[in-house]
């Protein structure tokens, strides 16, 4: 039987210092492929494969669609595009955006699991929100491995708190530890994976039909389906759009931030039409209509002072500490 030799893992902000290091640290023979995911933005062109191709004499390259998985490789996803697996070989897909990323953590160790079963070490590294949550779920459910950094060793700890929060991780290591640690579990031989495992509702490439709920997508607009359930659950749209609970949050308080500073500008500018007319009126020496345009400036200031106060004190209730940021219900 094989041994541990799918290694997926995953990072966001704070990634490209721990990955240097964590590549640099593994030795140069393993005997094992490498599937790394960096958020990144579409438009950027990754130099990650140039960067990690200093810190290790295994081959390190940007993923290819269709080219077979070989042990000693480094495979890198793309920008804009998902990194996923398939039977001897990778798949680099354009499809829709998961947490508004792509490329995306999850499709990624999703399919790593539902291939490669209890050969697969799922890593989550550095970086905000929750990405690599469900993916890392969906690793331990088929016998893989569950690894995470330890968040107080992460520049950005959000993303290994929650896998830690809501995933029986097997190992939480500072970065130093995690070379050696990996070394040793791809020499471990992999164990029978569960029998009970499924292939959770709405995969990449799966159609969803489950009922429709009252929240649409922001990527479209089409109406979201409740997936899975604890921390595999998940908010899809019928393209493929894909949302963690604290994803979809966070994007519709960025779309309410949007739609406030538009609110506070259009008030604005009514306020200061209403006092040009109330100044042409004074000088028309017409004191009905000053009056009734005076009155609507003083209106529209007290509710862009109402927007303003929203806006500025947005952020009251945010920035809770990744520890205290409460797990998801099972």
């Amino acid at each position: 039987m094989p041994g541990h030799d799918i290694i997926t893992i995953g990072a966001s902000a704070g990634g490209v210092e721990v990955l240097i290091a964590l590549i640099g640290g593994l030795p140069s023979d393993l005997p094992a492929s490498l599937f790394v995911v960096l958020h990144l933005p579409p438009a950027a062109r990754s130099m990650l494969p140039q960067i990690l191709e200093r810190t290790t004499r295994m081959r390190v390259a940007a993923a290819v669609d269709g080219e077979p998985i070989e042990q000693g490789r480094i495979y890198i996803a793309p920008a804009d595009n998902h990194l996923m697996l398939g039977d001897g070989f990778v798949r680099v897909m354009r499809t829709a955006k998961e947490n508004g990323h792509r490329p995306a953590v999850d499709p990624t160790f999703r399919t790593a699991a539902e291939v490669y079963g209890s050969r697969v070490v799922g890593v989550v590294l550095s970086g905000m929100r929750d990405c690599g949550t469900s993916g890392l779920l969906e690793i331990k459910r088929r016998g893989g491995i569950a690894v995470v950094q330890d968040p107080r060793d992460a520049l950005f700890p959000e993303m290994p708190q929650s896998a830690l929060d809501n995933v029986p991780v097997d190992y939480c290591v500072p970065l130093a530890r995690l070379p050696p640690l990996l070394a040793d579990l791809v020499q471990q031989r992999a164990g029978q994976a569960p029998a009970e495992a499924e292939s959770p509702q709405g995969l990449v490439g799966e159609k969803v039909e489950a009922p429709e709920i009252e929240f649409t997508c922001p990527d479209c607009g089409g109406n979201l389906t409740r997936n899975g359930d604890g921390a595999t659950l998940s908010f899809r749209c019928k393209v493929g759009h894909r949302y963690s609970p604290e994803g979809l949050e966070d994007v519709q308080m960025e779309a309410l931030e949007a739609a406030l500073w538009v609110a506070l500008r259009t008030i604005e500018d009514t306020a200061a039409l209403a006092r040009r007319m109330a100044m042409r009126a004074a000088e028309r020496n017409q004191v009905h209509m000053m009056a009734h345009f005076e009155e609507k400036v003083r209106v529209a200031e007290e509710r862009g002072a109402l927007v303003r106060r929203a806006l500025l004190g947005k952020d009251a209730g945010d920035g809770v500490p990744v520890r205290q940021r409460p797990k998801r219900s099972l």
